[in-house]
């Protein structure tokens, strides 16, 4: 009879049992699963919720692509927030201390919520100026200071869904936060076709969408986590401390400051990228997002598998199982480079048809086509890089491999995207990212072949 996920987990944090290469593969793919389920999910519904837009305008489409990266930067930065708590869950549940999982949790949701708070205040704060530093051509800048604004205000939320979704992952609680975080994504495309095309409201339809879907999900994800489940239910605690004490807000730093640093710089690469791209022409930044949303078909199933990573191993290290960290790790990166080289193969293969669901502008699709079968070679150094970055995290060991992101971006990506835009356009910009991710995955497998990232802290 085959072993239930939670009996395999139950094998992790018991040091004195031994689990065969068919337990851990199961494990990671029992994990897995349910997450790559969600983030395919995520993606097919990013590209409805994209077409809607691309069905109204080129210039509305180009006005939220100008500020994708910018949001992604605020939404990397709560990610790192969360993640400086949510790892800290994985190891005290790998070592059986479900009180201290608890109790990490709720100074969390103090710590996290702070933090967001300010974030938004600085995003709104920001909105009118960036469409102006970034160059971009009137008619569109009016547009995505609207939807930079109304998403920021949705980032105090958003940032509890992900430190509430994270900590349920890390208990090994997969399948929940991964159906909900699906539900959202259905929730956004519903809420935006209304909003859009019923009540015609256009680009500030997309934002009031995808906020009320974040609200309802992040009410049912706290719910699910505070209220229902069996490891990390406050109920379980007489208890119930939610000032952030100095211990865990400085363990929470140490995980998560590298992981914002990363974002916060990657992400201003992303821009200044943008900034690249935006003299090109509303053309050439419309198929740049539509590109990154199909990509995302790709590269979603590879975080699927990072996030089992990341909880496999951060168990292993609460439990003290050197072996099984590794184990894991480089089990979770041959399924990851396979899954990705796969869907590299799909995405070259039906790039034309994928970008006609999002658009029907004959030029964009042509020149998305184009980018998108460039980076198709790429996938599996991207996955390369996104599974062991993922089994860095879980280790707890993230400043090298942040600095290591950093430099990839800045020195090999963006340096190049200024040398061939000029002459290549946006077929420039995306062969310096593949050739960048390509470079970055090599690196990270070297660094995942040295055991000191697997040490344990006596």
């Amino acid at each position: 009879m085959k072993q239930t996920k939670d009996e395999l987990l139950a094998m992790v944090r018991n040091g004195t049992q031994t689990m065969s290469l068919r337990q851990k593969l199961r494990l990671i793919v029992l994990l897995s699963v349910p997450s790559m389920i969600a983030q395919i999910s995520s993606v097919i519904m990013q590209m409805i919720d994209a077409a809607m837009l691309g069905h109204l305008s080129t210039n509305e489409a180009a006005s939220v692509g100008l500020v994708s990266t910018t949001i992604w930067l605020f939404g990397g930065f709560c990610s790192a927030a969360a993640s400086g708590f949510s790892v800290q869950v994985a190891h005290h549940v790998g070592a059986n201390d479900m009180a201290g999982a608890r109790s990490v949790i709720r100074q969390g949701m103090i710590a996290v919520g702070a933090f967001s708070a300010l974030l938004m205040f600085i995003g709104v704060l920001v909105a009118p100026f960036l469409p102006h530093w970034l160059d971009a051509q009137k008619e569109i800048r009016s547009g995505a200071t609207e939807y930079l604004t109304i998403v920021c205000c949705a980032l105090p939320i958003l940032a509890l869904d992900m430190l509430a979704a994270g900590s349920l992952r890390c208990s090994g609680n997969i399948k929940l936060p991964s159906m909900l975080n699906t539900m959202m994504c259905v929730l956004d495309v519903v809420f935006n076709y209304i909003f859009i095309f019923q009540l015609h409201m256009g680009i500030l339809g997309a934002a009031y969408g995808t906020f009320l879907a974040y609200s309802i999900t992040t009410v049912c994800m706290l719910y699910a986590l505070i209220v229902k489940d069996k490891l990390l239910r406050f109920s379980l605690d007489t208890k119930r401390r939610f000032k952030p004490t100095k211990i865990t807000l400085l363990k929470a730093f140490t995980i998560g400051s590298p992981i914002g640093l990363e974002r916060g710089v990657m992400c201003g690469a992303q821009i200044a990228i943008t900034g690249i791209i935006a003299p090109l022409g509303n053309v050439a930044i419309a198929a740049n997002m539509f590109g990154i949303e199909v990509e995302g078909l790709c590269y979603m199933p590879g975080y699927g598998v990072a996030e089992a990573a990341t909880t496999l191993v951060g168990q292993s290290k609460g439990a003290k199982r050197e072996d099984l960290m590794r184990s894991f790790a480089w089990i979770a990166m041959a399924l990851g480079m396979s899954i990705m080289a796969f869907m590299g193969i799909i995405m070259w293969i039906f790039a034309p048809e994928m970008m006609s669901i999002i658009t029907p502008k004959a030029d964009v699709i042509a020149l998305g086509t184009e980018v998108l079968r460039i980076e198709a070679w790429a996938e599996p150094g991207f996955a390369a890089a996104i599974v062991a970055y993922s089994v860095f995290v879980g280790a707890g060991k993230t400043l090298i491999p942040s600095l290591m992101n950093v430099a990839s971006i800045w020195i090999v990506r963006l340096s190049l995207a200024l040398i061939l835009a000029p002459s290549m356009g946006l077929k420039g910009v995306w062969i310096a990212m593949a050739i960048e991710l390509c470079w970055r995955g090599c690196t990270f497998l070297f660094k995942l072949t040295r055991k000191n990232w697997s040490r344990i802290d006596t």
